[in-house]
């Protein structure tokens, strides 16, 4: 958790923030609409920038119009749709570069693949990604790799969301240390947040949860990286009263262990009546699930690779190996045991080692921008 005075005060004591920060901010990113965890992210800093009174310049491939964060921003679309995929990112960084010229942005915030960032957000790497998943490298990952590499040389900062990105930006792009800022990422803590055990139980029968099953809720649009196949493997050789809640995209198959309860707007009131969270994912550089669930007061059964295992207490998480069945089967019957005792503590705030607010996220971010800026006057 950041502490002491941000650059931010030290600039300026009793000024505007907009005062504070000189220059204009852009924000670039894939899409500017409910989509992956690098694009909520991005809207999450729309809204702690407007908080501040600040209009970001967004440069997106898409807009979703009818979002109340496009209010909050001046949009760019940098249309790509109309070239093949594997040109798609290069074509977007290619062509920003002009865009942010055009539109006179002193400081540009990378949410994406893209060269002229002066901040690059760091939310997974794909050499990451491929070591993790074993997969072959191809022609078109050379690509990716490339542009990636690019924009951690070009950047001033980068902004990693985890211990784990900053060990792969040193280790596997040859980044300096003193350039990279661990800043974990923020969650809407406002929307998650726990209820009382009459509430649970209420949300329990609209969802179908009996009062036996002990539920865990598995979010996931990619089931295989986030390690759905472990667990099914992991249920079969067991009679413990466990049902897993797939909520995203369908699973291939579905039983009476693993239901399928479809894309859940109201997420978190799914974290509060289910008794554990879980991801055993073979690559997760955060794991914003971890802090949403602990956050409405459900713990998580989570591999020791995922991201979040950093910052969540040993009351609030049940840790195993990545990849370890028998130890996933150990940890789902702690689990059980654990949501049989009748005087558990549900976890909360006080179960995570920073604060995930946006507000002192943003107020790091603006921290480099001035940095950022005191650099480019010399």
């Amino acid at each position: 958790m950041a502490t002491g005075t941000t650059a931010v005060e030290r600039h300026v004591r009793g000024q505007d923030v907009r005062d504070a920060v000189p220059g204009k901010i852009g924000l670039s990113c894939n899409a500017f609409r409910h989509s992956g965890g690098l694009e909520r992210y991005a809207m999450d800093l729309v809204r702690g920038l407007s908080a501040e009174g600040i209009e970001p310049v967004v440069f997106a491939r898409r807009f979703d119009r009818s979002l109340p964060e496009f209010r909050l921003v001046d949009p760019h679309r940098i249309a790509v749709n109309w070239l093949p995929g594997k040109l798609r990112d290069h074509y977007f960084s290619w062509n920003l570069r002009r865009a942010r010229r055009a539109e006179n942005v002193d400081v540009l915030v990378g949410c994406n693949r893209v060269d002229s960032s002066e901040i690059a957000i760091c939310g997974g790497t794909h050499r990451g990604y491929l070591r993790a998943s074993g997969r072959r490298l191809k022609r078109s990952d050379r690509a990716q790799i490339d542009l990636e590499q690019r924009q951690y040389d070009e950047a001033r900062f980068i902004m990693a969301h985890s211990r784990l990105m900053r060990d792969e930006l040193i280790e596997l792009y040859g980044v300096a240390d003193e350039k990279i800022r661990l800043l974990y990422p923020p969650v809407d803590t406002q929307r998650f947040t726990p209820v009382d055990q009459a509430t649970r139980a209420d949300l329990r029968r609209q969802f179908g949860f009996a009062d036996d099953e002990v539920v865990l809720l598995f979010p996931s649009s990619s089931h295989e990286r986030k390690g759905l196949p472990l667990i099914e493997a992991a249920l079969r050789e067991t009679t413990l009263p466990v049902v897993v809640a797939v909520a995203g995209r369908a699973p291939e198959r579905t039983s009476s262990r693993v239901r399928f309860i479809g894309y859940a707007k109201n997420i978190e009131d799914w974290y509060r009546a289910a008794d554990y969270s879980i991801l055993a994912s073979n690559y997760e550089p955060f794991g914003l699930v971890g802090v949403e669930s602990v956050l409405c007061g459900t713990p998580i059964i989570l591999s020791s690779n995922v991201g979040c295992s950093e910052v969540l207490s040993g009351e609030a998480s049940i840790v195993f190996a990545p990849g370890d069945v028998e130890g996933l089967r150990q940890a789902l019957a702690q689990a059980v045991d654990s949501a049989a005792s009748a005087d558990r503590m549900p976890p909360g705030p006080v179960s995570i080692s920073y604060d995930p607010g946006v507000a002192p996220h943003v107020n790091a971010l603006l921290d480099l921008v001035v940095q950022v800026r005191a650099t480019q006057s010399r």
